[in-house]
């Protein structure tokens, strides 16, 4: 059993974890910024630059793709302050019409181009393929402490750990601004902190979150990441610390839970066949939200501090 759990769930839920927690730590402060649907933009813009990473390199390579979506996060994030200071258009508009365009062309060049032949298409950027992400090589828990094992674990592991830890380790650094930045941004601008520089790095961080999610966990898991926890967390306490670490512990009981009854709760109601991962994990992630909303000690919408 423990061998079985190594091979098949172990790294497709460290994936998944490590995904929803780098997602949600961007989240919490978009939400508390009232920019929840940034998240989900990035989340649907970076559809088109992997496809031209793609066509690009010929490769489905993390690097080139991962650039180009990284490249298509950024002219988005453009595109939409564009639309919004030229346009004169309430922000939300401006990410509305910016997210389903890019989205829309990305589906056309997936459908045209001819790369849906070579394990990228629609249902992949949708949902992603957690369930593919398995650890054959394993023999067991031994093989944690094995380095031939360990040198064939999924590339999608290292990479999304690294994501998230760099998405951490920013947070840390630049706490004291963020927070101050999030609450009171005239009091912030008082105090000499460069918050447009600070609201678009934010922005970048969540694109890199999106870009490194996107391959293994698809566009449905990344939205309900960047959204769900954070929002549960928010209905939880009254302070920001706290807010966030309750959402990595949503995100991460979204993670692990999601993919047990996706892969065993059919089996355990008489069905014969799994449902995705990732939009289990979404569920879970919105179930969660709903009791949060429901039973949260702060769901009458106290400030965070």
């Amino acid at each position: 059993m423990g061998a079985e759990f190594v091979q098949f769930s172990l790294t497709p839920i460290l994936i998944g974890t490590f995904a929803a927690m780098a997602c949600a730590l961007p989240g919490n402060f978009l939400i508390l910024r009232r920019q929840a649907m940034i998240g989900d933009a990035i989340s649907h813009v970076v559809l088109p630059g992997i496809v031209v990473g793609f066509l690009v390199s010929g490769t489905i390579a993390a690097g080139p793709m991962g650039l180009g979506a990284a490249g298509a996060a950024i002219i988005a994030v453009i595109l939409i302050e564009a639309i919004r200071r030229f346009g004169r258009v309430e922000p939300g508009a401006a990410m509305g019409v910016v997210f389903t365009t890019m989205f829309a062309a990305g589906v056309l060049l997936l459908e045209q181009s001819g790369s849906s032949g070579v394990h990228l298409d629609v249902e992949h950027a949708l949902m992603g393929n957690l369930e593919q992400l398995i650890w054959l090589r394993a023999s067991g828990w031994d093989s944690l402490t094995d380095p031939a094992a360990l040198a064939t674990l999924p590339p999608e592991l290292p990479s999304m750990a690294l994501a998230c830890a760099l998405i951490a380790a920013l947070v840390v650094i630049f706490w004291r601004w963020l927070k101050i930045a999030t609450f009171d941004e005239g009091f912030a601008q008082s105090m000499g902190i460069p918050t447009g520089a600070l609201g678009f790095g934010l922005v970048i961080s969540a694109a890199l979150a999106a870009v490194a999610a996107f391959q293994a966990v698809g566009s449905i898991l990344v939205i309900a990441m960047f959204i769900c926890p954070p929002a549960s967390a928010r209905l939880m306490t009254n302070n920001l610390a706290a807010q966030v670490w309750w959402s990595l512990v949503f995100a991460a009981l979204s993670a692990s839970l999601g993919y047990v009854l996706a892969g065993y709760g059919p089996l355990w109601l008489g069905a014969q066949n799994s449902v995705s991962a990732a939009g289990m994990i979404a569920v879970v992630s919105g179930v969660i939200l709903g009791l949060a909303a429901l039973f949260g000690p702060h769901r009458k919408g106290a400030q965070a501090v």
